[in-house]
């Protein structure tokens, strides 16, 4: 939490006056609450000075700093002095009600805030500056395509400082993409929903694919560990997904290019009676390392996989030295009877 104090953290120079850059936003669904410092002007000598203000906002943009937001309501709290805020740099002058106020209007905002009381003493005002952006952004063009075995959905039309996110529940809850675009690989998923969302946090409108469709590759992963199913290269995020049984195992490998690293490895769904399944990582182009105690020794990580896992990476604590360029295999089973549907998330970034 930050707060609207009189000494300034930050600030930059706009119109010859001290300004700090901040999101101002609202109660948004799933947005943070922040309190922000602003610029204050001094006091004017031998006035009676109040108690400056505070004011806090609920953030809906992807970066709390951006000073983008799609939310114009700003809190204030003024210990039971009068208020009154000013949108055009102190010409005029709007008394406050309540604890609140709204900005409406798309576009850059310069908002000045200051406590009042009858006697027409002030406190300092208290400046900040923001961007109101409420405009929902166009729905992204996709692309889709088989490359080999892999579903490659091809994503543009995404705004500058947007992000791109995928649905598995019909839009219940949505998980970040990274790159520009989303390989699949499988034949547990039904249904895939796309959409991004712009720095202000506006969703645009989600498009769904039907990965049962005949137009689409439904590839049940390899059971050979020797000749494991290839994810086509050249994206940063995959979705591995399948349905195993006790006897029956998946094995996906890809390659991690040079200048890229294996950010994270998640299990995204699942669906069985039985809560809990078995994978295995190994840095191989296959997957040799056996079953006996002593063949962990040549895995990257492995374990348990269940409901209680999900949204879990995986690599969080795995050096990133051994994320780098090189193959890697994935091997996930089912050792009950129970049929398990599952949804594995590999992303991969630039090396750090």
């Amino acid at each position: 939490m930050f707060t609207l104090q009189p000494s300034l953290r930050r600030s930059l120079a706009l119109l010859s006056v001290a300004f700090f850059s901040v999101a101002c936003g609202g109660s948004g669904s799933g947005a943070t609450d922040t309190t922000v410092p602003g610029a204050q002007t001094p006091p004017v000598a031998g006035a009676v000075i109040l108690k400056t203000p505070v004011l806090s906002f609920n953030d809906t943009g992807l970066d709390v700093t951006d000073g983008v937001t799609s939310n114009g309501r700003w809190g204030v709290e003024s210990q039971g002095i009068d208020w009154e805020f000013s949108l055009d740099q102190g010409i005029t002058w709007t008394r406050g009600s309540g604890g609140s106020f709204v900005v409406k209007g798309d576009g850059a905002k310069m908002i000045w805030v200051r406590a009042r009381d009858d006697a027409g003493n002030t406190s300092e005002i208290v400046r900040v500056n923001c961007v109101l952006d409420t405009t929902p952004p166009a729905a992204v063009a996709i692309a889709g395509q088989a490359e080999g075995v892999t579903n490659t959905f091809k994503l543009s039309g995404i705004e500058p400082g947007a992000r791109w996110e995928y649905s598995l529940d019909e839009q219940r809850s949505w998980s970040a993409g990274k790159g520009s675009a989303l390989g699949t690989l499988g034949n547990g998923l039904s249904r895939v929903w796309l959409r991004q969302v712009d720095m202000a946090g506006n969703n645009s409108a989600a498009q769904g694919f039907d990965l049962q469709n005949p137009s689409v590759v439904s590839h049940e992963a390899s059971g050979d560990p020797l000749l494991p199913s290839i994810l086509a290269p050249g994206l940063q995020t995959y979705l591995i997904h399948g349905v195993v049984v006790s006897g029956d195992r998946d094995y996906v490998t890809w390659d991690i290019p040079k200048g890229q690293q294996l950010m994270s490895f998640k299990l995204v769904q699942y669906e069985s009676e039985d809560d809990k399944a078995f994978y295995a990582l190994q840095p191989n182009k296959v997957f040799d390392a056996g079953e006996t105690v002593e063949s962990v020794s040549r895995m990257l990580v492995y374990g348990h996989m269940g409901p209680s896992y999900l949204g879990r990476n995986e690599l969080a604590n795995v050096p990133k030295s051994k994320l780098g360029e090189g193959p890697m295999t994935l091997w996930f089973q089912q050792t009950g009877l129970s049929p398990t549907r599952y949804a594995i998330e590999v992303i991969l970034s630039p090396a750090d």
